[in-house]
């Protein structure tokens, strides 16, 4: 256990460690802004190429085992940053503790939810959080896995996709409240989508009798609660303590969310009106068929 601290929290590039352009990989504006054009212009490019290419072979494109491989990448990649950030937080809440008298924080939950005042990006948690900033220009290959396999390529998954990879960056940036807690229950709920994909694309025997797509819309929904919760215990602890660190980057960070949130409930009630269809037209052709 101590060696497994060590290496997840004690370390010291993980203790040394400083969010800056000369320091850290894709730290600025101009990087994250053409990192997502260029993801943006590219899977585009590939739709269309593959829609004029492919468009008289209705077969999908075969991939091997490129996405369960993928599925496996993210799924490891996201339980390390999930433990990696619960031991890192565990530390640096021993660690500076005693500094929260002056900040009016009293217990581990505020310090989560809202960081003092003057908080720089540096430290264990945010290396933890750069890892998870990293972690979203791989999930990216799953735009273009879906544009391979299946050809389908829609404008809210490129948008949604783009803010995933601008919300981490703004947290960095800004040194963003609740970005810990955010943290630590995304990527404990990529472990289990992309474990359980992994699972199923491996061709396990046995399988939760859950499809997929039903499992990503339950963590979805519950990821969705958790975030409100705790954004309404950074608005109260914001006017409470006297200010969050970050709050400007947290309202933006709060609109994005708002927007991945509309796209999730109109998809939802889209995918509920086709299969409402599909149940009337199954149930008019019935009677035809005993005829």
């Amino acid at each position: 256990m101590q060696r497994i601290k060590y290496w997840l929290s004690e370390h010291p590039k993980i203790v040394g460690f400083r969010w800056s352009p000369t320091q850290s990989w894709g730290s600025t504006w101009s990087f994250v802004f053409g990192a997502i054009a260029t993801y943006v212009v590219t899977a585009i490019a590939l739709h269309l190429i593959l829609s004029l290419l492919l468009r008289r072979r209705p077969k999908p494109v075969s991939l091997g085992p490129i996405p369960a491989v993928h599925s496996l990448a993210m799924a490891v990649i996201s339980a390390t940053i999930f433990v990696g950030m619960l031991v890192s937080a565990a530390a640096e809440i021993r660690d500076t503790r005693w500094l929260w008298p002056r900040t009016k924080t009293t217990t581990p939950l505020q310090w989560l939810l809202c960081f003092p005042i003057g908080t720089r990006s540096s430290g264990r948690v945010f290396f933890w959080s750069y890892v998870f900033y990293l972690s979203r220009f791989l999930h990216l290959l799953r735009t273009f896995i879906t544009i391979l396999r299946y050809r389908k390529l829609s404008s809210s998954n490129l948008i949604r996709q783009s803010i995933l990879v601008l919300t981490p960056f703004l947290w960095l940036e800004f040194s963003q409240s609740f970005q810990v807690l955010a943290i630590i229950f995304t990527t404990l709920v990529n472990t289990v989508v992309y474990g359980y994909r992994f699972w199923v694309g491996g061709g396990a025997s046995f399988t939760l009798p859950v499809p997929v797509v039903e499992l990503e819309v339950n963590c979805q929904v519950l990821s969705v609660g958790f975030n409100v919760i705790c954004h309404i215990g950074v608005v109260v602890l914001h006017f409470r303590k006297g200010g969050c660190n970050g709050i400007g980057a947290w309202v933006c960070n709060s609109i994005l969310n708002a927007v991945i949130l509309v796209q999730f409930y109109l998809q939802n009630v889209n995918i509920k009106s086709t299969k409402l269809l599909r149940e009337q037209d199954a149930a008019i052709l019935e009677p035809n068929k005993n005829i």
